[in-house]
Order: structure tokens, then sequence, then C-alpha cells
């Protein structure tokens, strides 16, 4: 269901108090009802709801931050990064990668499904030298970056990004914008090799040919993109998430789909790959037609909102986000991937731009947050 829907927009909130969720079948229940062993290892749900969804789990933990570390000259805590302790085996997503492996390499008599969630490449960025090694400073390149790239946001755009700006300045006046990126990819590359390992525990097993995978991110980054530092924002950046689907019998090797999706697409897709029944309420549509051909007709929309009120969708062509009434943003991605240039008070684009206010949901679709809580 849509957060405008439930309520439900930010971590850390109780699904209970949601009026819409509460006769709701999450996906993991889903299955378990059909038959489907099911376990969570797990960074999955961020260790709220659907608990007794799963079978078998493994709660959530953060690596400790190391002894000793290195922080960042105008930071401290989670923006930073460095050289872990920690031995890579004892890293705790290398014990969430364990445990999948473990199922895999089990004998079991009903199918599974398995939740398997990583940490990384979350900040903070602590991962074994080697992973840092992969990638020498020479050989970085960081993001396009515009100075005065926040002069055409409105002003609630610019309060979402008021204290990641700061830091990306900082970051840049230190000189530590190609370290950052550094450790952002061999944080990306300690995770890659705990999936990889999974991967190859599938490939070993009996379940290999009839095991689909789904490979997907929570949200995108941003590494100094539109002068913001990691997520939360309505940009492309931070709404563009890792997405791949693996289906024996269905998909092609290398198959690449340039459409616009949704990650609510997930739970549509998989009922109907699996022959059962989706519950009538649940939003999002099956991928299988990209999934059979990566360049089938396709209605390419993509919504994200943001709190109650902001909101963007991305089209095949362009970008429109919604903060107010008289707050917007537009972007033609064809001619400016950046979004370096807000359009919204362009002549030229006036019809497409009222096309994609129409296609959001009004203020009086989308219900009050429900308060996050303290873990």
């Amino acid at each position: 269901m849509r957060p405008w829907q439930t309520g439900v927009y930010h971590n850390g909130v109780d699904s209970g108090e949601s009026k819409a969720l509460k006769k709701a079948t999450s996906l993991p229940k889903l299955f378990k009802e059909a038959g489907y062993f099911t376990g969570s290892y797990r960074k999955i749900t961020h260790g709220w709801d659907t608990r007794g969804d799963f079978e078998e789990r493994i709660p959530h933990r953060r690596d400790p931050i190391p002894p000793g570390a290195p922080f960042l000259p105008f930071t401290r805590g989670e923006q930073d990064w460095g050289t872990t302790h920690l031995a890579e085996e004892e890293m705790n997503d290398t014990k969430y990668a364990d445990a999948a492996i473990k199922q895999l390499e089990k004998e079991h008599d009903k199918p599974l499904f398995i939740a398997c969630g990583l940490f990384h490449p979350h900040m903070p960025w602590y991962v074994p030298q080697k992973y840092f090694d992969m990638f020498p400073l020479d050989d970085v390149t960081t993001p396009p970056f515009l100075k005065n790239d926040l002069d055409d946001v409105p002003s609630l755009g610019r309060e979402i990004t008021q204290g990641k700006s700061k830091f990306v300045d900082q970051v840049v006046a230190h000189g530590l914008h190609k370290e950052a990126v550094r450790a952002y990819l061999a944080t990306t590359a300690y995770a890659d090799a705990q999936i990889g390992r999974v991967l190859d525990a599938l490939e070993k097993s009996k379940y290999k040919d009839n095991t689909m995978v789904v490979l997907f991110s929570d949200h995108g980054f941003h590494l100094g993109e539109k002068n913001h530092w990691q997520k939360g924002t309505l940009w492309e950046e931070a709404t563009h998430c890792l997405l791949m689907f693996r289906v024996p019998g269905v998909t092609k090797s290398n198959g690449i789909s340039k459409r616009f999706v949704s990650l609510q697409d997930i739970y549509p897709t998989l009922t109907e790959l699996c022959d059962l029944e989706s519950p009538d309420y649940v939003e999002g549509r099956s991928l299988i037609p990209l999934l059979k051909n990566p360049r089938a007709e396709w209605k390419s929309t993509a919504i994200t909102a943001f709190a109650n009120r902001y909101a963007t969708i991305r089209t095949e062509s362009f970008r429109y986000i919604r903060y107010s009434e008289s707050q917007e943003e537009f972007y033609d991605m064809r001619l400016d991937p950046n979004q370096w240039t807000n359009q919204i008070k362009s002549p030229d684009y006036k019809s497409i731009i009222n096309e994609h206010r129409s296609m959001l949901p009004g203020f009086d679709e989308m219900i009050t947050p429900i308060p996050r809580k303290r873990r």
C-alpha cells in the first residue's frame, strides 16, 4: 500500500497504528501461509513489524565503530569512514550471508522464502582494508558538482537538504571528496561480496533451477550531487533504487530495462510468478511483461512520497516534484540528467507539467504521518 494510504512514511513507525494496515498481509506472511519456509537475516523492515511472519530470524545489529576511529574533523559517528577492526567473518553482514547460505545448504521439504538484508553500504563506512585497496585514490572520480545548484530550488526543497549540504561543503573544503567516494565504493564492494557468496551457494545447491532471486536497495544515495549527502530527497539520486530479477525460465542473462517501476511492484510480481493471489488492496504492477521483454510496452512511472505533502513522479523523460501548492520542481531528464535547471516556470513545459501534477495524489488523499517511535 502507498505511504499516503497508510500514514507510514518513515522508518521506526508501528504499522499497527495504521488503520489501512490492520488487516493487511505482508509479503513474507503471504508466503508463510502458502506453506513456504520463511527466514529473515537481516536488515529487514528496520527491525519493525512482520516479526511473526518469519519462522527463523536474525535481528539486525550494527557493527561497532573501531576503537580510536579516525573521525572526520567536522563530524563524529555515522558520517565517517575507515578500516574496521573486525575480521571479515565477524562482521554482521557476513553473518547474515552465512545464515542464508546455511539454509540453501539444508534439505527442505517445502519451498523457501529467504530475506537476506545487508546493512552496508549504509554509513558509517568501516570495512576491511582490502576493499579500500580495490579502488586506488587516483582512479576515483567524483560526481558532477554545481556550486550554486540550489539557487532555483524552492525553500522547502532547500530545507530538506540543509544539514547535508553543510556536510558536503565540509567534505569539499577539507579535500576529502575523493576519499569519501572511495569509502562508499569500498563498502559497496564488501556488500557485493556477501551477495556473491549467497548467489554462489545457490548455484551449488539443489535449488538453483527453481529459485527466483530479487536484488534491490531501499533507496539511492547522494555523494555530493545537488549539494546533498546520503538519502532523504526527492531527486533522482535518492529515489533511484537498484532492482534486479533472476527468474528461471522467464528472464534472460544481461537483460536491461530502461522503464521506470516501483519497489511496490515486487509484491504482485512475486505472487504472480509463484501462482499465489495478491490481496485486492495491493498496489503496484506485476513486472512479468518486462521480465520477459525488457523493452515491452509499459506506462513508465514511479512515485515517491516524503511526508504527507512532498511527492515526486518520475516518467520516461521527466521528473516533477511537489512540496506545496506553490513550491515545485520540474526537470527534463533527457537534456538535464544532473537536474541543474528547474524548468517549473518555463512556458515550454506548461502542458507537460500540468500532466505530471495530475498524476500525483492530491493533498486531501495523503493522510497524516504516524509519529515515529523510539526503539
